[in-house]
């Protein structure tokens, strides 16, 4: 599995120093929230029924199939002189964040209301839709903008690999400080209404996220250029349907997709008593975290990135199934002496191969969309970013509708005191974050071993695609109108002579 044949390349540095601190800061606005207690939010302190929640996933999943191809369409055709992408996110951005604000402040417009509280629904399922909208516009925007930012692709991945050891500095605090309060008030060590806390912690690292994310925007360039004339909604789909490296990556995506299980925060709730120990639990991980990211260029120039897609999945679900076992001999998931450490050791584990985890697949992407112009001579990121993204959403979708009645059919129950759910409830709670979703999505594995990128085929279209936009830029210098207007033609034909 190892890269034969590879190149020593020269790295030239196009992002200096104030654009390098944007994008670490864009990368932290990305996971600045508490997104890990959404569930909790929605289940106990919103209160909605689970099957209302089904029934707004399988709606929100035909909306998405329609609207994501048109914004992907839109945004490809789109030339400014601010940029293809830039004008999306500084006008959505803001927007976005005022309208997400209120999903914080429900409880208060419908305070102590049932979980079938039709005004309620409604609110919520209409306030899901405007922000998923508006999110689709300033995602796909701001997936394209990073992937043009540097044609370079090892300083991309420096700088993704840079964004993310910064980032885990500071990106982790509000969960935690969110963590160490809901457990003091859900176990009655302070008095403060649920709502209040949600509320004043999802607004603020909303406000601050967008800030960030703004800065970002307006301190950076789009330095990938595009193809001259923009391409037609034919020449979009075509990006997609021959683009061979994306095809493996939606394979993937779509048979992992099938994922039955919920997050391992209601086991650390609901079995364990306390979120704390989830912080507790990975402690000793923290460092290894942050070391893993010095394996990342190493094992770059050693193995395929294929090779290194594969290594990291199998290690991951081979750790969670041991975790799956061990915890369900003779009730070990609900002895605190035996499953934390346990998992404490997964998480030491599982932390050797974070930074490829988070390195590879947005190489994958990048190097997705630079393929559609090696071989078709245009760039079409938006329609690439959201065919990746949209099998997910709509998998995710269904998912949700399938993994709420799953709760339901556990015998969860909304609201109930921490610690009260049955011992059968709370294995399933245990099952339902470890093992399950392992086994639900072990397929996803099987496309990688497809991915058609080999090392020397990579060095190859990187040298090609270098070759192309130095002349281009200097084609540019000289043309003339009509001159510029046969090449942009010729571009979206796939000739590069």
């Amino acid at each position: 599995m190892s890269d034969q044949g590879s190149v020593t390349q020269t790295v030239r540095r196009y992002v200096g120093k104030k654009e390098t601190i944007a994008y670490v800061l864009n990368d932290i606005a990305a996971s600045l929230n508490i997104d890990d207690y959404k569930e909790r939010y929605i289940y106990d302190v919103v209160n909605i029924d689970f099957n209302l929640l089904a029934i707004q996933n399988v709606v929100a999943t035909a909306w998405d199939s329609v609207n994501d191809t048109f914004i992907g369409v839109l945004v490809d055709k789109t030339r400014t002189r601010w940029g293809k992408f830039r004008p999306y996110v500084l006008l959505g951005e803001v927007p976005l964040t005022v309208l997400g604000m209120w999903y914080w402040l429900i409880p208060f417009l419908f305070p102590d209301t049932p979980g079938n509280y039709l005004p309620k629904w409604i609110f919520y399922f209409a306030m899901s839709i405007i922000t998923e909208t508006a999110g689709t516009f300033t995602s796909v925007a701001k997936t394209g903008f990073l992937s043009t930012i540097t044609p370079e692709p090892l300083e991309r991945s420096r700088l993704i690999a840079t964004a993310n050891v910064a980032s885990h500095l500071v990106e982790d605090l509000p969960k935690q400080a969110f963590g160490i309060i809901y457990d003091l008030v859900i176990n009655k060590k302070i008095n403060l209404h649920l709502p209040k806390l949600f509320a004043s912690f999802g607004i603020a690292c909303a406000g601050v996220s967008a800030f960030f994310a703004l800065y970002f925007v307006l301190n950076s360039r789009e330095r990938v250029s595009q193809s001259i004339r923009q391409p037609s909604v034919k020449h979009c789909f075509k990006a997609i349907l021959n683009n061979r490296p994306m095809l493996t990556y939606l394979a993937s995506s779509f048979l992992s997709g099938f994922s039955i299980g919920k997050s391992r925060t209601n086991f650390y709730i609901d079995v364990i008593g306390s979120i704390t120990w989830k912080t507790i639990v990975g402690i000793p991980a923290f460092p290894v975290k942050f070391i893993s990211y010095s394996f990342v260029e190493p094992l770059r120039r050693r193995f395929s990135t294929k090779a290194l897609w594969i290594f990291e999945d199998a290690w991951t679900d081979m750790l969670w199934l041991t975790v799956f076992g061990i915890g369900s001999i003779n009730g070990n998931f609900k002895k605190k002496g035996v499953i934390l450490p346990v998992m404490a050791i997964e998480e030491i584990l599982e932390m050797c191969v974070y930074g490829l985890r988070r390195v590879i697949p947005a190489e994958i992407k990048n190097e997705a969309l630079d393929y559609c112009e090696w071989k078709h001579g245009y760039r079409s990121e938006a329609m690439t970013g959201v065919s990746m993204d949209l099998i997910g959403k709509l998998q995710n979708a269904v998912m949700s509708g399938v993994n709420n009645i799953v709760m339901g059919k556990i015998g969860y129950i909304q609201g109930r005191e921490i610690g009260t759910q049955t011992d059968k409830t709370k294995w399933w709670i245990f099952a339902l974050g470890t093992g399950i979703p392992i086994i639900s999505s072990a397929l996803g594995i099987v496309p990688k071993f497809f991915y058609p990128l080999s090392a020397e085929n990579r060095t190859k279209m990187y040298e090609d695609l270098t070759e192309r936009r130095i002349a281009m830029a200097e084609f540019m210098k000289t043309a003339s109108n009509e001159e510029i207007e046969q090449k942009g033609k010729e571009q979206l034909q796939g000739k590069f002579d």
